[in-house]
């Protein structure tokens, strides 16, 4: 063999570790191995199997939560929802948010040919073929989104609303800024963009305040479980965050968690509005008609066909039934009647029996959801958008029709 013939190891694949963002890190006589991946990678799903196959750790730990993991793990999750209780228990706009964020996730898919967080699906299998414990270290999404919404202001709300809209109605492929952010390895900044750069609460809630609730869980498996080393597998741009954490944390971990997992109380302000606002208009309506009963009846009028007449064009374009539509229109204006009782509840329930959901519209939900149409087309999806819309419809009509009548007392 000559200098010039090929030798084996020209042959060999290359290591999928080399490049890959990796830092160990000892703490409590612990070492923490974390790894940094991108979660439309196939090179970072090659990481995982690599580094899991070469090195022995006690556990290995994943940015999941226990809902998301049942849903990587379960794909049949979704037939176990109980849409009633969902709506019932005011739950309707966190689930379509998720629904949102599983429709973003799918034209990942379709435009990478991989499902976002392959790697740690991969890291979960290869830690249970092993028998390695899995430790699930991140915060409940629903916890996240809500922490995010109340951290933030009306237009900040507003942009997280449009965020997740636009995952829902856009058909176009994913741009490369938002690659570059999952490259970076963070699925939430992505799907919100530009606003979570822009805006330092949401990005504290959407990704600083995570990088310290994982750091604490770690910790807190760790001292219920003493390891010798851990396996981490988070996104990339969680990697720096984490290592600061776990090196400058000093308090309780299960302190730190409750903390982060405590959900902002809800301002004050916009119930106190809409309850002066109702009042006004009650006594609006009441004066004018001791001022004159064609007045009053008039102001009547408004309320009546502007309330009801908004939800009813909310629950249509959610592409209810005529009677849930009907339902809605005839809910509406009885605001005093039904504390507590949204509109878009009534309407929703009567969608629901109507058209009772399938086990097929269960099966076929997160697939529908990926086109904005399929919100529509399927039974699950479409009755959130009822109980949306209609109740968005009922808040409209509500201004405008109170906007007309203290308008008319002048």
């Amino acid at each position: 063999m000559t200098d010039l013939d090929p030798r084996p190891e020209d042959f060999a694949p290359p290591d999928p570790l080399v490049g890959q963002p990796l830092r160990r890190f000892v703490r409590d006589g612990t070492e923490f191995v974390l790894l940094g991946t991108a979660h439309v990678s196939r090179a970072s799903v090659a990481a995982v199997e690599a580094l899991i196959a070469r090195e022995t750790f006690d556990a290995v730990a994943v940015e999941l939560d226990a809902n998301r993991h049942a849903a990587l793990r379960d794909p049949d999750a979704l037939r176990k929802l109980d849409l009633f209780q969902v709506i019932r228990q005011g739950k309707a706009g966190l689930v379509a948010a998720n629904l949102a964020l599983s429709a973003y996730q799918r034209r990942l898919a379709e435009q990478y040919g991989i499902e976002p967080g392959a790697e740690l699906k991969t890291a979960v299998d290869r830690a249970q073929e092993r028998g390695i414990p899995v430790w699930l270290i991140d915060r409940d999404i629903g916890i996240t989104l809500k922490r995010a919404y109340r951290s933030v202001s009306f237009r900040e709300r507003l942009a997280i609303i449009a965020g997740l809209g636009a995952s829902v109605v856009s058909s176009e492929e994913i741009g490369e800024d938002e690659i570059e952010k999952l490259k970076r390895g963070d699925m939430l900044e992505s799907a919100f963009s530009e606003f979570a750069e822009q805006s330092e609460a949401l990005y504290g809630s959407l990704i600083a305040e995570r990088d310290r609730y994982m750091a604490a869980r770690l910790r807190e498996e760790n001292a219920a479980r003493p390891c010798r080393r851990v396996l981490a597998v988070v996104g990339a741009g969680h990697l720096a965050g984490l290592v600061e954490a776990l090196e400058t944390q000093a308090a309780s971990p299960v302190a730190i968690r409750s903390e982060l997992d405590a959900i902002p109380p809800a301002a004050r302000w916009p119930k106190w509005l809409a309850a002066g606002v109702f009042i006004a208009i009650a006594i609006a309506i009441g004066l004018l008609f001791q001022r004159d009963l064609h007045l009053g009846g008039h102001a009547l009028r408004d309320w009546v066909l502007l309330t009801g007449g908004f939800a009813l064009f909310g629950a249509v374009l959610g592409g209810g039934h005529p009677l849930s539509a009907l339902a809605a229109f005839v809910v509406a204006p009885l605001k005093p009647f039904r504390p507590g009782i949204p509109t878009g509840a009534v309407a929703a329930g009567v969608e629901m029996w109507l058209r009772k959901p399938r086990v097929a519209d269960f099966d076929t939900l997160r697939h529908d959801v990926g086109e904005w149409s399929g919100w529509w087309k399927n039974r699950v999806s479409r009755t959130l958008l009822v109980f949306l819309l209609a109740n968005l419809g009922t808040i409209l009509g509500e201004y405008l029709a109170g906007f007309r009548i203290l308008k008319s007392l002048f």
